[in-house]
């Protein structure tokens, strides 16, 4: 969207054409030139804006889940909030991380390929004081994790992988599985360098502590449900459920609807005399053969060509054929 100018400076603007200072063809000139913008190789940008705004969505619903979850499991108050979402090179993303952290790969089956979720120290290891029973102070000594702490660790992240997974479970249905824990990232090759990644960061707080937390998420890992993150398809698929969840309501409410059924035996046409005459005992004839079938009629519309009987002692009609649409304009003519 264009700026728009304040009075001011439309007046300053008008008084520098009306002095010579601006050159009205130049402003012509200047807008009809073809305007070049930087494009940067190493940082292709491969997810669409209705990708991003998807993916933002999704890990804003996360970030609900997971505020909800910490908060009962670590009982102490928890705030998490999506502070960023960001496409870079995975190269650039290994920078940015620091050099000794917690970082959580996990295998987004069936999804090929790993993902990554850095935890900062001050919150990982808050979180784990919390679990063993302290304050959940942020002391941090990553570079001598204990046996013990990385299988709680584990354990801990797991359930944030649960609820990553149900965050995701609109779109696509994952199965994440937990692979390792690393604390250095240079020893973390999950894609090429110049590979495009979306880098989703968390702003967290937990008790007193507070750092980020980062997914990142190769492209080549979620590509294939990179069509389902399309908003208009995704509001399309709504739609269809919608409508076929209505469809059924509407198709069990029509089958149990009733209709009147009759079956008619014939017709035949007098004049207004011969009927003030009928006395009992007169007979009329009709216009229908013994040999042919009967017409049975659905709410007074010729639907089947039936047969008569009896059955179990009751008068009974069995359905012959049906009563082409053809047949119908003809006995309407």
């Amino acid at each position: 969207m264009a700026d728009v100018l304040s009075q001011s400076e439309i007046d300053a603007l008008l008084s520098s054409l009306s002095t010579g200072e601006v050159d009205a063809d130049d402003l012509k000139n200047e807008e009809t030139e073809k305007k070049v913008k930087a494009y940067d190789f190493k940082r292709a940008l491969r997810f669409s804006k209705d990708q991003i705004r998807s993916i933002t969505r999704i890990h804003e619903n996360f970030a609900r889940l997971l505020t909800t979850q910490l908060s009962a499991q670590l009982r102490t108050y928890v705030s998490i909030q999506v502070a960023s979402v960001d496409q870079l090179p995975y190269e650039e993303f290994i920078r940015s991380v620091p050099k000794m952290t917690v970082l959580n790969v996990f295998e987004p089956s069936p999804l090929p390929g790993r993902l990554v979720m850095e935890f900062n120290p001050n919150i990982a290891y808050s979180m784990l004081d919390r679990m063993l029973g302290g304050k959940g102070e942020p002391y941090s000594k990553v570079e001598n994790l204990t046996e013990i702490e990385v299988k709680i660790m584990q354990q801990m992240f797991q359930r944030v992988l649960e609820v990553f997974r149900e965050a995701w479970l609109s779109v696509e249905e994952m199965d994440p599985l937990m692979e390792d824990i690393e604390v250095n990232p240079q020893f973390l090759q999950l894609v090429s360098p110049n590979e495009t990644v979306v880098v989703i960061s968390f702003s967290t707080t937990i008790g007193d502590s507070s750092g980020m937390i980062n997914i990142c998420l190769p492209h080549v890992v979620i590509e294939p449900v990179l069509p389902k993150l399309s908003v208009h398809l995704w509001m399309q698929e709504k739609q269809t459920q919608r409508d076929s969840l209505e469809y059924g309501v509407l198709e069990r409410h029509v089958k149990r609807a009733e209709v009147p059924l009759s079956v008619e035996l014939g017709r035949s046409a007098i004049t207004v005399e011969e009927l003030m005459f009928m006395t009992k005992g007169d007979t009329i004839e009709l216009n229908q053969s013994i040999d042919e079938p009967l017409t049975a009629l659905v709410d007074a519309e010729p639907k089947y060509k039936v047969q008569p009987g009896r059955m179990k002692d009751r008068i009974a009609v069995q359905v012959t054929d049906f009563v082409e649409e053809e047949e119908e304009y003809d006995d309407e003519r």
